[in-house]
């Protein structure tokens, strides 16, 4: 299997790593530019340029495929081969079919979710309230997305459970973490005043605008410290962590990522505002109850005052983090939701 061309996250290399662990699959993961300057790990690093500009490695990375895969797993509705086919996804596909190799879609989020809809499920959406301009960007990408999906017709899986809603028929393909990784030693809340940290990769979709005021309030009153993480190198990101008691993660969309999956698999209490459909879902999938406590912006500074006042309740919620992630998010999820696209067992 060769899953790209983005990698956001990592989580492209992660779910190939993902797929090698059932019988007879190999996978490769690719990525085409710098994924913004953040290095994850990834097999296969094509720079923008010849991506975008070089017809030649198109055509000759397109036969390659032909050639060494049976399976091609596509991130974000984005082209494979660049300048070979004019980046046109949809023809990519049918020339991979043509020669018998079987495609499939994962979306991460922006791709393709529906601004109006989301606006209308909750009141805390980014799309609320947003310039006009940078709503009508995002509903014009993730339509074109859908009709993109609709027209190839492949299976289509989302990294987390809330993109269920924008794409009915899709299936959950759980984010992957190297639990081991982001395991630290460290207490929680052994401070009087609680490490709060917030790395927001989007601040604008993730809600940071809403929250950081009165999270700053709490830090300038000496209540917590806080800490906001700017574009910081992955590779440093678990000695961050390690220092944190508590990781905010997303307080717009409703939903869990891999912010909040790392901050469990680190012990850390992990806070976000995830939507009741979300929670019922991995319940539904895996019997386990998701422990990334519930906030949002008009409920946050009460739970941070909450977490303070109550240091042991929360160490217990921290504490089943780590297991969760083993669970969930270690790759054995993913490696079963990807077996019947791939045609192996489980």
């Amino acid at each position: 299997m060769l899953i790209g061309p983005r990698n956001f996250a990592g989580q492209g290399d992660r779910w190939a790593r993902a797929a090698e662990r059932l019988d007879g699959v190999g996978a490769v993961s690719m990525i085409a530019g710098d994924n913004g300057g953040l290095d994850f790990p990834v097999d296969y690093r094509v720079p923008d340029a010849v991506y975008t500009n070089s017809r030649r490695w198109g055509v000759r990375q397109r036969d390659a495929v032909a050639a060494g895969f049976t399976h091609v797993m596509i991130e974000a509705v984005s082209s494979m081969f660049g300048a070979a086919s004019d980046k046109v996804v949809a023809r990519e596909v049918d020339w991979l079919r043509a020669r018998g190799v079987e495609v499939g879609m994962v979306c991460h989020g922006t791709d393709i979710r529906l601004p109006d809809r989301h606006a209308q499920l909750d009141e805390w959406s980014p799309f609320r309230d947003a310039p006009a301009e940078w709503v009508s960007r995002m509903r014009t990408r993730a339509e074109f997305n859908q009709r993109v999906l609709d027209r190839v017709a492949a299976p289509v899986f989302v990294s987390t459970p809330e993109m269920l809603l924008d794409r009915p028929g899709s299936r959950w393909l759980p984010i992957v973490v190297d639990v081991e990784r982001w395991t630290t030693p460290s207490d929680v809340l052994s401070r009087d005043r609680p490490v709060v940290l917030h790395a927001p990769t989007n601040p604008l979709v993730k809600g940071t605008a809403l929250i950081e005021p009165l999270v700053q309030r709490m830090h300038d009153a000496g209540a917590v410290d806080y800490r906001r993480v700017v574009r910081v190198p992955s590779s440093r990101m678990p000695a961050l962590y390690s220092e944190a008691d508590v990781v905010l993660e997303q307080f717009a969309l409703g939903m869990y990522s891999v912010t909040s999956v790392e901050a469990m698999a680190a012990g850390r209490i992990a806070v976000a505002h995830v939507h009741d459909q979300v929670r019922d879902h991995v319940r539904a999938t895996t019997g386990l109850d998701l422990p990334v406590v519930e906030a949002t912006p008009a409920t946050l500074p009460d739970v941070l005052d909450d977490i303070r006042s109550r240091p042991d309740h929360y160490r217990e919620v921290a504490k089943r983090g780590p297991d969760f992630v083993r669970a969930v998010h270690d790759g054995r999820l993913s490696a079963r939701a990807l077996a019947p696209f791939l045609g192996v067992s489980g």
